[in-house]
Order: structure tokens, then sequence, then C-alpha cells
């Protein structure tokens, strides 16, 4: 019969069945090496215990292998574990929150522009027993990851979208990053995109397109405020043409207006109807 492999533990991957013929004297082997290691270990106490006992934090968890097999299925702790010697290997692992901060990457964009994007990743261990079965180093591979899964994201959106998308641009990050850290017992809880640089040219470029777009919008404000004024005065000249009186006490109001500052100079408006006349009559005698 040939050898199984099965994943005891969620992801942990370990021989679990052996050749029929060879299963009872190494279990009878592994079960004396056990015994005998008890044996050493009573002896010598209590010497022997300050170099068996670990202290495991709440924040912590020990993954021991016993002759090359996991103990337990499962990580050990928080509190006092206790460590064979010579035939346990163990692997202290943090459970808090780590934060990395991503390189500068430069990439093109989908329109091709090239952008420099710093971002940080927040990432912690879920399952410590796949943290160490199932990747050599987890930490380094996440960050690794991280880099290149920044780099193809940002590659597939143009230039508006990076500016103006940055927390979809982050959730679709950390979402790809969660996927592929999965089998390495790596939960990514955030991904934040810290700054985007453009290169100068760019942004000379952008900064005159936004000016002249501003100039644009403000003359049509100014020429639709000189339309309005325009409509306004008409209605104004409207009414008062019904009124010649109106038009006395207009002229009125504005010498009292001119008189409370202190000029030297009075300008006296004449009526356009009175120029006219003028103009007439001089042109009849002529």
């Amino acid at each position: 019969m040939s050898p199984v492999s099965r994943n005891h533990g969620g992801s942990v991957p370990v021989i679990d069945q052996v050749p029929a013929k060879l299963f009872g004297p190494l279990t009878v082997v592994r079960y004396l090496v056990i015994f005998a290691t008890w044996i050493i270990f009573i002896a010598t106490m209590p010497l022997s215990l300050f170099f068996c006992i670990k202290i495991v934090h709440e924040y912590k968890r020990l993954v021991v292998f016993r002759l090359g097999r996991l103990l337990r299925r499962k990580p050990l702790g928080p509190g006092v574990v206790l460590v064979l010697p010579c035939i346990d290997e163990h692997h202290l692992i943090d459970l808090r929150t780590m934060s990395y901060d991503v390189p500068s990457q430069e990439m093109l964009t989908k329109d091709s522009v090239t952008v420099s994007v710093d971002a940080a990743v927040y990432f912690r261990t879920c399952d410590p027993v796949a943290t160490i079965a199932s990747i050599s180093d987890a930490r380094i591979s996440t960050r690794q990851l991280a880099q290149t899964t920044l780099r193809n994201v940002l590659g597939t959106r143009t230039l508006s979208e990076i500016m103006s998308d940055r927390e979809g641009i982050a959730q679709q990050a950390q979402a790809v990053l969660d996927e592929g850290t999965h089998p390495w017992g790596i939960k990514v809880e955030r991904v934040e995109v810290k700054d985007i640089r453009l290169p100068r040219e760019l942004c000379r470029v952008l900064a005159a397109e936004a000016e002249a777009s501003r100039e644009a919008d403000a003359k049509v404000v100014s020429a639709n405020g000189e339309l309005k004024a325009s409509v306004a005065l008409k209605q104004a000249a409207d009414s008062m043409a019904e009124s010649p009186a109106a038009i006395q006490l207009r002229y009125l109001q504005t010498l009292a207006r001119i008189s409370t500052a202190q000029n030297h100079t009075i300008v006296v408006p004449i009526p356009v109807d009175i120029v006219r006349a003028i103009s007439s009559h001089f042109n009849k005698t002529h």
C-alpha cells in the first residue's frame, strides 16, 4: 500500500499512513523514544524544568513538532507549555497585526501614464500551523505578494480612476491578497493607498488644463451675468419710460448719492430725448 497524504487541522499536510509492514515497528520505536525522553526529563528535575517549560503570551501561540509530527494537531498556548528535550521542535508565532510599507511602485496605467504609488498593508497570522508547515517564511512571501498585487491592480486602471477611486483600489488589492495568503495562514486586514505621485511634466499639463477649464467656466458665468443684467436694465427702462416723473426721481436720487461723497466734480446727465431734439432742430436749420 502506498503512502497517502491527508490534511489534518485545516491545511497542514502530513503523512497519515505508512506501509503496513512498517507501521507496527515505527510506532513502537516512537513510543520508546518518547518514554526514554520522559525518564531523562524526570531524572534531571528540577534542572530540566528551566529548559523544558515555555511561557506563551496571550498574543502568541506555540507550534510543537514531536519527532517530526505536529503535536495535538493544533498550536499550544497561551500559558505554560511543556516541551520535551531532543525530540520536540517548537516555533513561536505572533498573532498581532503587523504593518508593511510597500516600497514606491512605478508602473504604467491602463492609459500608458507612468505613476508612482506608495501603500501600506496590514496583516496578521490566523492559522499558526499553516504559517509554519505550508511555507518557509510567510511574512516575506506576503510582502512580496503585496508588491506584485499592487502593480497588477493599478495596471488595470486609468489615471483618472486611480486618482478618484483609491478606496476601490484598496479593496480590490485586499481581496486579491487575502485570497493568495489564505493557504499560508495569513489574513490581510487592510490595504491603504498612501500617496500617488505623477511626473512633473504631467503635473504641469494637468495644471494648465485645469486652469483653462476654470477660465472657461468664469467666462461663461460672466456672460450669463451680463445677459441677466441687460434683461433687468431693459425692464427697468421700460418701466421708467411709462412715467416721466420716475426718471426725474431717479435723477434726483443720483444727485443725492453723489452729494454725500466729498466730490469736487458733479456730472449732470442730459436726457437722450433732449439731445435728439436739439440735434434734429439743428439739422432743420441748416
